[in-house]
């Protein structure tokens, strides 16, 4: 990653304005129910604060869709960030103008603020360049430290880089660009990636990209079924996106032609009905019967998969293998969870990439027993397509 880090810059008496990702999930009585995000974000803003920076967070928070919504106030989120880091962290009623401005200009070295919900301007997300300038007006140093909303140009992850002179990655983004970008580009042989979810359309690009750069492709979840469709198998009621069917038969063709393992359920866990408590059996793959639909990999199918990732090096995995947030249909999903924990003891380097994934592998208690666990679900996904992600591109090259 050839741009400068907070680790590049001095920030002794600046005010510097840090993207986080503190969009973090809560209850109806406005608790937060996962501070995974606050957490990761907790290096960098301790780094700014031991230094005698003054730091100036802001993050989005859902989708209150450009108007002020309290169910969508960060308040809750600089509550929990108080009592992580021990200190105050102030607040600010709004992220631009006299509110915002105020509570910069009163903070001293070593302190924190939190300025309310981006989203609450429309001007975020269209990239708006006045907005971009008016948040900008806030910092003398910019940090993006939010993976999570790296691959999206909004006025807080790109525009606001024209702005302001220096503009640098945090700790949590260089940790998540250093791990992903290793496995794409430089990675420690065999390398495996684990592809699942439910749709092949989400992630075509990123079965193209990996085709050639994996030395195993492993295809679990529903998309698994389009293939099965693409090979001729009945699937039942099983998960079928027919317009793609043909891009299965075309990317079944490509791989033929490569000298690379491609890896699809061999057998299934096929249910009655899309519930939990629905009779289900374990079924051979070409055994799918008519009007039962295949929810989760089955035994041997794990066990396939598990072998799979025990012999690699490295390994990403993005997308569960069934519908893990049904108990009866998680075993596929923590099987292979599993198989990454056991690797990672034996020395391999094992990626987790956001989104589904990540809540499978916290949900199994297993997220702290792998090398990394993305932030960012859409943000990773990009990364293992090839694309560029603009919030990075944007940040300052180093000389």
């Amino acid at each position: 990653m050839n741009k400068l880090t907070i680790n590049d810059i001095d920030v002794r008496g600046k005010r510097v304005l840090v993207r986080v990702d503190f969009n973090v999930p809560l209850d109806e009585k406005q608790n937060i129910t996962d501070d995974t995000r606050i957490v990761e974000s907790l290096p960098t803003i301790k780094k700014i604060l031991s230094s005698g920076g003054r730091a100036i967070l802001m993050s989005h928070l859902g989708r209150p869709k450009g108007k002020p919504k309290p169910e969508f106030s960060l308040l809750p989120a600089a509550v929990r960030l108080e009592k992580l880091l021990g200190t105050k962290v102030a607040f600010a009623s709004d992220c631009i103008g006299e509110p915002a401005e105020k509570a910069a200009a009163a903070l001293k070295d070593g302190e924190c603020l939190l300025l309310e919900n981006l989203r609450y301007h429309n001007e975020e997300e269209a990239n708006d360049p006045g907005f971009a300038k008016s948040l900008a007006k806030l910092g003398d140093v910019y940090v993006n430290d939010a993976f999570g909303s790296a691959h999206r140009a909004h006025a807080s992850t790109e525009g606001i880089t024209k702005f302001i002179s220096v503009s640098v990655a945090g700790l949590l983004m260089q940790k998540e660009l250093q791990y992903l970008g290793a496995a794409v580009e430089n990675p420690v042989r065999p390398f495996t990636a684990i592809l699942g979810g439910a749709k092949i359309s989400g992630k075509i690009d990123v079965i193209q990209n990996l085709l050639s750069k994996v030395d195993t492709l492993i295809i679990g979840g529903g998309m698994a079924y389009t293939f099965f469709k693409a090979q001729g198998l009945e699937i039942g009621k099983s998960l079928l996106e027919a317009d793609k069917v043909d891009l299965a038969k075309q990317i079944l063709s490509d791989v033929q032609k490569k000298s690379m393992r491609f890896l699809l359920p061999v057998d299934c866990v096929v249910a009655s009905d899309f519930k939990n408590e629905a009779e289900r059996k374990v079924v051979a793959k070409d055994k799918i019967p008519a009007g039962w639909q295949a929810l989760d990999i089955g035994p041997a199918t794990a066990e396939l998969f598990s072998s799979e990732v025990k012999k690699s090096k490295t390994v990403v995995w993005n997308g569960p293998m069934g519908v893990f947030e049904f108990p009866n249909f998680a075993v596929g999903t923590n099987a292979v969870a599993r198989a990454l924990v056991e690797a990672t003891k034996q020395g391999t380097t094992t990626i987790v990439g956001g989104g589904d994934s990540a809540a499978a592998i916290s949900q199994a208690g297993m997220a702290k027993s792998v090398t990394h666990v993305s932030t960012g679900g859409g943000a990773s996904l990009e990364y293992l397509e090839g694309k560029i992600l603009p919030g990075v591109a944007a940040l300052t090259d180093k000389k």
